[in-house]
């Protein structure tokens, strides 16, 4: 189904900016509101609030639904300006990647983070994951340094490319353990707490870079094959990391779950792709170059999707000419000949190639370059979802060193499968589709709904069965890099809820509980950072901690939201995600979330019966009058009262037995506390 055809009433907003001067400023301050006529929903993107935004690095224009903006803070000097990457989370602290190290503030107070320290280490991403007084950090780009200087690493001596390894008891002074080198460096890295072992944890590795030399790093080898049992195509890397002293951190072990995956169906470009390439071919620079290849005798042909000539890279033309020379059975180079043969051909061999990557032959291997982008942990169930370039992949972990393929799925519509998420009990997956690396603009009205939007799954025997689609129901101009990006769940009661990351298309809240017809029920977009060229900006990752919504904004530093009450979400609701609080956060490593007994529990139960319509009006108008009195009571009257609640709510099982189950065993908690 395409998001699109949801309809969307919200309480929505439109806030300009002043210029922004300094980390922190205040959106009140600064900013003038128009408010949307509700409750007319825009069912056409076109006509969606977050269109036509005006542009702005600190000063743009922002729409906001069923969301309230408590702060903003710009990175520091020395990381401003630089990427902005993951964010990980312990105690009060949110710890934010960047391109030049990873800088640290303390949430306390949500509407005003403060600066702890910003810990110069460039590289790249330099995504973050932490485990109680532990922080991993990955690399992968060459200029990484083993002793987080600057200035690059041009002897391969002084290279970082794996996962570093930190000591932040003392959150303000990290200090760094050691460096697990890895033979395709880190591009992302996911933290493992197996419940079975207190003594280590274990780190997955996501390398996609090319395989170190053995003069770099001993035990590489780029030219082993897959089915080699020493290399490192097609593996992730695992890391144990022993708690007693992670300074020896290594790595274990290589996990192949790659093996007997087939090349699957890809999709070509969209018509927005179309119509930029025929804008772009039209352009002075672009005819000069073509007409520059052809003078210094370079082949041509026709792209098959759009129509527009090219200049065939000389590594192609390399190859079509000695496969026409195998073809007459002939030895030694291409001749004049064959050369002549394929400027008469050039079109059908390109044809071909582009019929065979949409279409390729069932029996064609995966490429031996492949890896896995993301992988999230659910250690509780032992499950991963593997979101593995051209595959998603569920995975039993169980023995952390030994992880198995239970199921893979690939999908034509999907163009790199990027990260993943469980719902809360586990019967469900969501994997996202990064089309176009993050860095196009892949939400254009020409752009289908299903491109570069998140796929949902149920998880039934332990397979996977695909359910449906969601992407933002907005579109974005030519100028934001838009896809779906990270997210996570949202700890609403009872309900599938996730907050996620569009990089330019801003963050979308959404409720999945109807896998067939997920629904957004919040957003948060700002137009973009430049309206005449594409600047690469927007929510890099958004996650839900200890009640706000943290968002890592690529270009200007964080962003800090709260959900408000709407037709979608109670206050009861929200009060009751609120009371979720975890010592630490990844959300790669996904923790099962469990809801502490209180008042605002029972009452969202109650709003939820309330919603689903089959309680009558004064039953819940009577349970909300009781829930009401135990609140104002103490002692004994509490428990009393209590008591009474329970047999109330028990008579309703004919409505929804497992939602008055869940409210009953609140009751009967909130008693338990009493006592």
């Amino acid at each position: 189904m395409s998001s699109t055809a949801s309809p969307r009433r919200s309480s929505l907003s439109i806030i300009r900016h002043g210029a922004v001067v300094g980390a922190l400023f205040s959106l009140s301050a600064c900013a003038t509101t128009r408010t949307a006529t509700p409750p007319v929903p825009p069912v056409n993107p076109a006509l969606d609030p977050r269109v036509g935004l005006k542009a702005g690095l600190m000063d743009a224009e922002q729409a906001v639904s069923n969301m309230k903006v408590l702060a903003s803070v710009a990175s520091p000097a020395g990381f401003l300006g630089i990427t902005n990457s993951d964010l990980a989370f312990t105690g009060k602290y949110a710890i934010q990647g960047n391109y030049n190290g990873p800088v640290i503030w303390d949430m306390s107070n949500p509407a005003k983070p403060t600066l702890v320290t910003a810990y110069t280490c460039p590289a790249s991403q330099n995504d973050i994951s932490v485990f109680k007084n532990l922080m991993f950090m990955s690399a992968e780009a060459q200029n990484g340094r083993i002793d987080c200087k600057p200035g690059g690493a041009p002897d391969s001596k002084d290279r970082m490319r794996g996962v570093r390894v930190f000591d932040i008891s003392d959150i303000k002074n990290p200090k760094l353990l050691t460096n697990v080198q890895t033979c395709r460096g880190s591009h992302t890295h996911t933290v493992l707490d197996d419940p079975k072992d207190k003594q280590n944890v274990y780190i997955y590795v996501s390398g996609s870079s090319g395989i170190r030399s053995a003069d770099e790093l001993p035990g590489c080898d780029a030219n082993l094959s897959a089915e080699q049992q020493a290399a490192s195509r097609l593996r992730i890397e695992i890391i144990k990391v022993p708690l007693n002293d992670p300074s020896k951190a290594a790595v274990v072990g290589r996990a192949n779950i790659f093996s007997g995956l087939k090349a699957n169906p890809a999709h070509g470009l969209s018509d927005a792709d179309i119509e930029a390439a025929q804008k772009a071919a039209q352009s002075e620079p672009a005819k000069t170059a073509l007409a520059t290849a052809k003078s210094r005798g370079a082949f041509t042909a026709n792209n098959p999707q759009s129509g527009i000539e090219m200049a065939i890279n000389p590594a192609t033309t390399k190859v079509w000419l000695d496969s026409l020379v195998k073809l007459r059975k002939g030895t030694g180079g291409p001749t004049a000949a064959d050369s002549a043969t394929l400027r008469l051909e050039a079109q059908t061999w390109m044809n071909n190639t582009f019929s065979l990557q949409a279409n390729p032959n069932k029996d064609t291997k995966i490429s031996e370059g492949r890896q896995c982008h993301d992988i999230t942990v659910y250690p509780a169930l032992g499950l991963a979802g593997g979101a593995c370039e051209g595959h998603g992949l569920l995975l039993d972990i169980s023995d952390p060193l030994n992880p198995i393929r239970l199921d893979a799925v690939a999908d034509s519509n999907f163009s790199y499968w990027h990260s993943a998420t469980f719902n809360n009990d586990g019967t469900k997956l969501l994997f996202s589709d990064e089309w176009g690396g993050g860095g196009g603009p892949k939400c254009r009205a020409g752009d289908k709904p299903e491109w570069g939007a998140n796929a949902i799954f149920t998880v039934e025997n332990k397979k996977l069965k695909f359910q449906s689609y969601y992407k933002i129901p907005s579109y974005q101009s030519s100028n934001e890099n838009c896809v779906a990006h990270n997210g996570s769940l949202v700890p609403i009661p009872d309900r599938d809820v996730m907050i996620q990351a569009w990089y330019q298309g801003g963050i979308s809240v959404f409720d999945w509980s109807d896998p067939k017809h997920p629904q957004e029920i919040a957003s948060f977009d700002r137009g973009p950072v430049d309206s005449t060229k594409m600047v690469s900006g927007g929510s890099w990752s958004a996650y839900w901690y200890n009640g706000s919504i943290i968002s890592s904004e690529i270009a200007r530093g964080l962003d800090v939201v709260d959900l408000v009450p709407s037709q979608f979400l109670t206050r009861n609701e929200i009060d009751a995600a609120k009371t979720v609080k975890w010592d630490f956060l990844n959300a790669q490593g996904q923790p099962k979330i469990s809801w502490p007994p209180s008042f605002a529990l029972a009452k969202a139960y109650t709003d939820q019966l309330d919603r689903k319509g089959c309680v009558g009006v004064k039953k819940i108008g009577a349970i909300r009058a009781s829930i009401s009195e135990a609140e104002t009571t103490t002692g004994a009257a509490r428990a009393t009262a209590l008591a009474k609640l329970t047999k109330q709510v028990d008579a309703e099982k004919g409505c929804d037995s497992k939602k008055v189950d869940l409210l009953k065993n609140t009751i009967q908690g909130l008693q338990t506390v009493v006592m």
